[in-house]
């Protein structure tokens, strides 16, 4: 059986700011569960940006596609504005970029140009340091935001905010994506949910199927029984 979708690394140069390129083979309908990234996607003939998601949402194309996956924080840096202002949404280049993403499109679909061709022509400044090591502090299995937070030279009001546009959304809501994708990482060896919850940091097995249900639409027995 042909692979449906496959993940490669990015390309040198790139590194940091993407976190993969992927590929899918289209066919039935996909649900796609929150992960804290931001995405470049040509598929369908068209070139769209898929914002941080805060909820499930069933991809219906069955056409062939391609993507561009940022790393989390790195999206605003090539985009050129806060990734809030995406959250949740399906913006085509045009939109977003006016003539000069139209152009790229158009490229892009002709075959003339890759999406990350696009990613390096505007990739712009470096990453946010102490965003960075926030992000990597939440991805690190750190139980609260409040213990993320400490020891920063910023205030943590300011901090948050520049999370907030550089993620798409705030500490806490992204803590709550990475432990859930944790546990994603994790259920192929889990023996059951509780063994689960355990290992991905959750309080307790009822605290992940709140997470499961919100992020996914569906029970944790349903979800990660399908996943196996």
């Amino acid at each position: 059986m042909a692979t449906v979708y496959r993940e490669r690394t990015a390309p040198g140069g790139l590194e940091g700011v993407v976190r993969c390129l992927w590929e899918d083979a289209g066919g039935a309908p996909k649900r796609i569960v929150p992960d804290g990234c931001v995405d470049l996607v040509e598929c369908d003939g068209e070139v769209f940006v898929a914002g941080p998601d805060t909820a499930p949402w069933t991809w219906e194309a069955g056409e062939r596609a391609h993507g561009v996956r940022f790393a989390p924080g790195r999206a605003s840096d090539v985009l050129g504005l806060g990734a809030d202002e995406l959250r949740d949404q399906r913006v085509s280049l045009g939109d977003l970029w006016g003539k000069e993403g139209e152009l790229l499109a158009e490229r892009v679909l002709s075959g003339a140009a890759s999406l990350t061709d696009v990613v390096a022509r505007r990739r712009a400044g470096r990453a946010d340091r102490e965003i960075s090591e926030l992000i990597a502090r939440l991805d690190g299995g750190a139980p609260r935001v409040s213990a993320a937070l400490k020891r920063f030279a910023t205030g943590e009001r300011q901090l948050r905010r520049r999370f907030t546009l550089a993620v798409g959304y705030g500490p806490a809501t992204y803590l709550r994506v990475s432990r859930f994708q944790r546990a994603i990482g994790l259920s192929g060896s889990a023996p059951d949910l509780a063994s689960l919850a355990f290992s991905a940091g959750y309080a307790d097995q009822a605290h992940l199927s709140r997470d499961c249900r919100e992020f996914s639409g569906l029970k944790a027995s349903e979800f990660f029984r399908a996943r196996k």
